[in-house]
């Protein structure tokens, strides 16, 4: 069985993006899906000082285990003034502290959504760039427009749809390999 992490990259408790990620995940045949919540990984934020003081922050190190576990990641990026939300950034920040390879060049399919017309492709250009030059694993990307408008416990749009699981069915592939 494969084993899928997934999360939505925001600390809203009501979050579309955790709502796209999880919908991803289920979308994989045959997985055990691990839906994370930011919320339970609340550290300090990140600074050299807390880390030579006390070393790198035990739910970071436990993040990174559950990335550790997983055949492939599944992040949907929330959208703050165009760049990562700052939950995501200082887990980010924290787990980047635990050795070079963060991702474990695993497979990833990232997503972002918002309420906008642009769907989060601002932070989700940011995303692949940053962390594909962070992995020699795959990224399979895809934004969801007005998310209000086109979501309802699937992708409701027809044309959308069909492009997300042209995206999915690629990350299907690579996990397969």
């Amino acid at each position: 069985m494969i084993k899928i992490v997934a999360f939505g990259a925001s600390s809203s408790k009501t979050s579309i993006n955790k709502q796209l990620a999880n919908y991803a995940a289920q979308q994989i045949p045959n997985a055990e899906v691990n839906l994370l919540d930011l919320n339970g990984y609340e550290m300090p934020i990140y600074s050299v000082d807390k880390e030579n003081e006390s070393g790198i922050h035990p739910l970071a190190l436990k993040f990174r285990a559950q990335l550790d576990a997983a055949d492939g990641i599944i992040i949907s990026f929330a959208e703050h003034n165009g760049a990562y939300s700052t939950a995501f950034k200082n887990i980010f920040d924290w787990i980047s502290r635990g050795g070079p390879n963060i991702w474990g060049n695993k497979p990833m399919f990232f997503l972002s959504t918002s309420p906008g017309a642009r769907g989060g492709q601002s932070v989700l250009e940011i995303a692949v760039g940053k962390i594909g030059r962070m992995t020699s694993g795959t990224i399979e990307h895809f934004s969801l427009p007005e998310f209000d408008k086109n979501f309802d416990n699937g992708i409701t749009d027809a044309e959308l749809l069909a492009a997300f699981n042209e995206k999915v069915n690629a990350f299907v592939s690579k996990l397969n390999n």
